[in-house]
């Protein structure tokens, strides 16, 4: 018990470190929300392309770890632009539905898991590393933003399932 909540504060803090300015408001959806904070204008083209944005305003609920502008600008050269060509929307909605769970899961909760199935079908990995909650390899920086149809985690890369 001390364990898991020695997570779940480490889940919070580790939450509060970046992308401070947005707290998101439990009034708006999960893509109101993500336009709001200007943070995510590379996501939101992504689930706009994809035709996931009326999903994703839909009533849910959904939890999504959102990769901020920053996260997709590391990935290599070339790769956003050519996800979002319309040739390749199938690609595209498969990465961003890999990004979604299915139903509202606050961080209390995430530590708690190992693992957790994706809207696309595959399970991401759930762990701590120190003070760090990690999704697969990215690291959430911010946690337990509530939206009216869910929650959003911040996290710092972009997930890639597996093909």
């Amino acid at each position: 018990m001390r364990k898991i909540m020695s997570m779940a504060v480490a889940f919070v803090l580790a939450g509060t470190v970046a992308v401070q300015a947005f707290a998101g408001t439990a009034d708006k959806t999960i893509v109101e929300n993500a336009v709001e904070a200007k943070k995510f204008n590379t996501l939101v083209a992504a689930v706009k392309a994809g035709g996931l944005a009326e999903l994703l305003s839909s009533e849910g609920p959904f939890t999504v770890f959102a990769p901020t502008d920053k996260a997709f600008e590391a990935l290599p050269d070339g790769t956003v632009e050519t996800l979002l060509k319309p040739e390749n929307k199938e690609k595209l909605v498969s990465i961003l539905k890999y990004h979604v769970v299915p139903g509202k899961v606050m961080s209390s909760q995430v530590v708690k898991l190992e693992d957790a199935k994706t809207a696309q079908g595959s399970t991401v990995s759930i762990s701590t590393k120190g003070d760090a909650v990690m999704i697969n390899n990215a690291k959430v920086t911010k946690a337990d933003i509530e939206s009216s149809n869910g929650v959003i985690h911040v996290i710092n890369k972009v997930l890639l399932p597996k093909e």
